[in-house]
């Protein structure tokens, strides 16, 4: 009699795999791949290797391994393996992100930066521990309360919802699910209480309030209702409102509190702004000092709390005395001003110009044909490198687009910067000394951000962006100042909030979150997958209304 033939070499049969899969591997494979991800890998990497191929199981034994248990790739399963792969993302995120920070400020920086430290503090480590964790909790109560809900909505739950009419109301209402799970937010303290919490938390929840506006706005809740149909939002209602203040808080905070304004505003805003912060000549001596940015910053914050003193001439009065002793650090610039002008904070601004009107037009002149390059290459990158078919489509329409952005973006910064350091002279010249003397740079920011109209259409992500870092500069302010008592863990909190509203939103309407990518996200974290059910329902309401129209 013939023996049976020998096994193939690829790995066990498909009849005999589960029985004789390790149980090590098994589970290893399912908290890590699916099966069709595994079919996928065998296909294009695993099956064109002879080595792997020998070593590896097949796709259709893998199969029946996983299918092996009751349910499947069950919903715990793959919380588990997204919740891994979140954690391996950050990881490699985060060590790419620290060897080009690393590479980018050179060996000394990087000697002093880079001491070693204790694995469990690693940065990498708990940032990736805190946005898996949270993927994981939120899954896991988000399945636990929506059956608890459905367990007791069922009819046989009649007498306890009766003896329990308050908590049966909480447990039953339809957004028990979502408000619970955003306890899992508090997994966001595993990461150290660093700028980056911070800012995530701030712009969670910018997102959640923006998301609750829009259902309000949906319902009529905003603008009310007429005739039946809610009324339209306001030609001039945008996002650009919230320019002047935000312009306004951080030009403040810059003058009095540095220490809690972003050091990138600062320095994009001193890069460009030559007209008013003189550099060191080169002809001036080497034994002297000449006043850094800071320093002329700082002594215009002495001038608004010494009530803007008046300015006198050395020229013109050689005998007086022209410059209280805590302005010294600005002697350079006033010592050399023109005698005609009699503001000593354009004496500090624009020492050689008496016409602060030639000093804001000259500004223009010199910072606008930089900035509209800087912005020129930024939107041809943004928008040609994503979008190469419709440049080969659409070249004139794409070249438009860009051009158009660029004069308004250019228009707005040098609009705003130039206003901000001209409404220094302009309050000078029309308030009283007295009157607002520490207020005047709000004022000033105020008038900054006016400007913000020129791209009141396309510009909203940058009016976002500037007013949650006017939110964060206040936030701080505030503290130092002890306005009000900073909240250990408070933006833990707030982060807890911002998930809860967004999830409540998503509930009750997931069209008011505009961004499909962003329904799909939410989709994804409750892991009812990466769609966007909000537009199928949309679809669905749309084939319905048209199958009504042809019926009747």
């Amino acid at each position: 009699m013939a023996s049976p033939a020998p096994p193939p070499a690829g790995g066990s049969t498909g009849s005999s795999g589960p029985k004789t899969m390790d149980p090590v591997l098994r589970n290893t494979l399912r908290y890590t791949i699916s099966a069709r991800e595994y079919a996928t890998l065998h296909k294009y990497i695993l099956s064109r290797s002879r080595v792997l191929r020998r070593g590896a199981p097949s796709p259709a034994s893998v199969d029946k391994a996983l299918q092996a248990r009751r349910g499947g790739d069950d919903y715990n399963v793959k919380a588990v393996r997204h919740a891994l792969r979140v954690f391996a993302a950050t990881w490699a995120g985060m060590k790419g992100w620290e060897a080009v920070a690393r590479r980018m400020a050179g060996d000394k920086d990087s000697g002093a930066a880079g001491k070693k430290q204790p694995f469990y503090k690693s940065p990498a480590l708990r940032l990736s521990l805190s946005l898996s964790t949270i993927l994981l909790l939120y899954r896991i109560l988000f399945r636990f309360l929506s059956r608890l809900r459905a367990h007791l909505l069922d009819a046989q739950v009649e007498p306890f919802r009766r003896r329990n009419p308050r908590t049966a109301a909480t447990l039953t209402s339809p957004y028990a699910p979502a408000v619970g799970a955003s306890l899992a937010g508090l997994a966001l303290g595993i990461y150290p209480a660093q700028q980056l919490r911070v800012s995530a938390a701030i712009y969670m929840m910018f997102r959640a309030l923006e998301f609750g506006w829009n259902v309000c706005e949906g319902e009529g809740r905003v603008w009310g209702v007429a005739n039946g149909r809610r009324r339209e939002r306001p030609w001039w209602f945008g996002s650009w409102m919230l320019q002047p203040l935000a312009f306004g808080q951080l030009l403040h905070a810059c003058v009095f509190d540095r220490d809690c304004f972003p050091e990138a505003y600062g320095n994009f805003i001193f890069r460009n702004s030559s007209a008013y912060l003189h550099g060191r000549p080169q002809d001036w001596p080497g034994h002297l000092q000449w006043p850094r940015t800071y320093q002329i910053v700082d002594s215009l914050a002495e001038m608004a709390r010494l009530n803007w003193p008046a300015y006198i001439s050395p020229t013109m009065f050689p005998e007086k005395t022209v410059l209280p002793p805590s302005l010294a650090a600005v002697s350079p610039l006033t010592s050399q001003a023109h005698p005609l002008i009699t503001s000593l904070s354009c004496a500090a601004l624009h020492p050689s110009d008496p016409s602060c009107l030639r000093t804001y037009l000259t500004f223009w002149l010199g910072s606008f044909p930089p900035l509209a390059r800087f912005f020129l290459v930024f939107y041809s990158a943004l928008t040609v490198l994503p979008r190469l078919r419709t440049l080969y489509h659409f070249p004139v329409a794409t070249l438009r687009r860009i051009l158009a952005r660029t004069l308004r973006m250019s228009t707005f910064v040098t609009g705003a910067v130039s206003t901000a350091w001209a409404s220094i002279c302009l309050l000078q010249a029309y308030l009283p000394r007295h009157l607002l003397a520490t207020q005047r740079f709000f004022l000033g920011g105020f008038f900054a951000g006016l400007w913000a109209w020129v791209e009141r259409r396309h510009g909203r992500g940058v009016f976002l962006y500037s007013a949650r870092t006017s939110v964060d500069s206040l936030w701080k302010v505030g503290v130092k100042r002890r306005w009000w008592r900073a909240m250990r863990g408070g933006d833990v909190w707030v982060f807890v909030l911002a998930l809860m509203v967004t999830g409540v939103v998503y509930e009750r309407d997931a069209r008011a979150i505009r961004e499909g990518e962003w329904r799909k996200g939410v989709s994804w974290v409750r892991g009812e997958g990466w769609r966007d059910w909000g537009a199928e329902e949309e679809s669905d309401d749309d084939g319905d209304g048209k199958n009504k129209e042809k019926g009747e």
